[in-house]
């Protein structure tokens, strides 16, 4: 059974159409014109529409544009008294699966709408299949492994259920805010819009207005057309602003009307424009000692500190680096891998490191271990480089052995006792930081006396 709305401004034919369609088994309702009918599709999912050409507030082909425009996956089809080549050939064009002339046999009507009921099937299993598409692929970087990631995006998925909402990403530099703030665009109303991502740092101060909010033809030397800025390029959808504590302090001032009144003006313009857009913020730095300092105003901080989301640095979600870096690997391999990705000892180096670029440095890192390792797993080897980075940074230390000597229990004692702290006392991540099962570790622990 198909629901069908039939939309004509006869009651008689929409009478003797849901009649026909109703003999069938389809479930049928009724507009007498396409304003109404384009409330009731938007408020209902339909398998198929009928709709006449000629009638009243919005005609036919109006309503087939506006379906087509928004992507509604629904065929549509064309019935009219008054029908020519013309009429027949602009149906077609606009996106009419068919066309039927008044009046219609009741047999002809049967056959196309079961063939157009057809077509709706497709459409909806190709809908189905890209949401499908979009969430296996949309968020690649995306390893939700650790609690404190899936607390963020469990907050994140809140918010982006309310698509006006400003949201403020707070971080170190490479935590991977700007994945999340896609995560929270895709699974947003606005995610079949666009994303637009700009980094505030790395435009100059002299034209960051104008690549937000665009400027006139003729505004200053070297404008010789009008150009849209991000701002409206965005428009119904998402506005990513990277690094915003760089962004100059009259700049500042603008984005604050723009995201207070939903109006921006280009440089070298008078009039004002509307924009629909969700504008999400993300900084390293810290803005309230920014705005003590008076080169960030407090009236746009509290503005854009709506929703603030912090993402927590590496270090402390080390249970994601071994899955984060196997997912790396994959990314950047050419061809898949059947073996083991990372020796025991690469697994080691990867969670003593202390990751200061955060998710950034390690995809770069097995990027470039990668390279070295070739087809085989990487190995401490491969990522020496980060070892010897880490001693360079903390020098050298000339170890004396004591002259009562080293009490093997004591040391190994002291060695799970620092791969525990290093770990948050996660006794999975601390057993693979030293090599071994997790059972193993848990049997060592209870053997060793006066552990604690």
């Amino acid at each position: 059974m198909a629901c069908i709305l039939v939309i004509d401004d006869e009651p008689k034919i929409r009478h003797i159409l849901k009649i026909m369609l109703g003999l069938k088994g389809h479930e049928v309702d009724e507009a007498p014109d396409g304003e109404s009918a384009m409330e009731m599709i938007q408020a209902k999912a339909y398998d198929l529409v009928i709709s006449d050409i000629r009638m009243p507030k919005m005609d036919g082909f109006t309503l087939l544009e506006h379906i087509q425009a928004m992507e509604i996956p629904c065929p549509v089809i064309i019935i009219t008294a008054y029908a020519t080549v013309d009429s027949a050939v602009e149906a077609m064009k606009k996106g009419a699966v068919d066309y039927i002339t008044k009046p219609f046999e009741e047999s002809r009507l049967v056959l196309t709408v079961e063939k157009a009921l057809g077509i709706s099937k497709i459409l909806a299993e190709n809908k189905k299949l890209k949401e499908e598409l979009s969430r296996s692929s949309g968020d690649t970087d995306l390893i939700c492994v650790s609690e404190a990631m899936k607390r963020v995006l469990k907050m994140a998925q809140k918010v982006a259920a309310k698509p006006d909402t400003t949201v403020l990403l707070v971080g170190e530099s490479g935590t991977g805010k700007e994945v999340v703030a896609r995560f929270i665009h895709r699974n947003s109303p606005r995610g079949q819009r666009r994303f637009v991502a700009v980094n505030c740092a790395s435009v100059t101060s002299n034209l960051v207005e104008s690549i937000l909010f665009g400027h006139e033809k003729g505004a200053f030397t070297g404008a010789d057309r009008r150009r849209e800025g991000f701002f409206e390029y965005a428009d119904r959808g998402t506005l990513f602003l990277d690094e915003i504590g760089d962004l100059p302090l009259e700049a500042q001032a603008k984005l604050l009307r723009a995201l207070q009144e939903k109006l921006i003006q280009r440089i070298g313009g008078n009039e004002p424009i509307k924009v629909d857009v969700r504008v999400i913020c993300a900084t390293n730095q810290d803005l309230e000692s920014m705005v003590e300092q008076g080169t960030f105003r407090s009236d746009l901080f509290f503005r854009i500190n709506v929703f603030p989301l912090c993402i927590p640095p590496l270090r402390e979600r080390t249970e994601a680096i071994i899955p984060m870096a196997e997912h790396f690997i994959r990314k950047f391999r050419e061809r898949p891998s059947t073996g083991p990705l990372l020796t025991q000892g690469a697994k080691r180096i990867l969670i003593e490191h202390s990751w200061p670029g955060n998710v950034r440095e390690l995809a770069n890192a097995l990027e470039r271990a990668i390279i070295l390792a070739g087809e085989g797993p990487v190995t401490s080897e491969h990522l020496s480089f980060l070892r010897n980075n880490r001693m360079r940074g903390r020098g050298t230390t000339n170890w004396e052995l004591p002259h009562e000597g080293l009490s093997l229990e004591d040391l190994e004692r002291d060695l799970i006792r620092q791969a525990m702290k290093v770990t948050g006392n996660n006794q999975s991540a601390a057993a693979r930081l030293l090599g071994l099962t997790r059972s193993k570790l848990r049997t060592r622990m209870k053997q060793l006396e006066g552990y604690s």
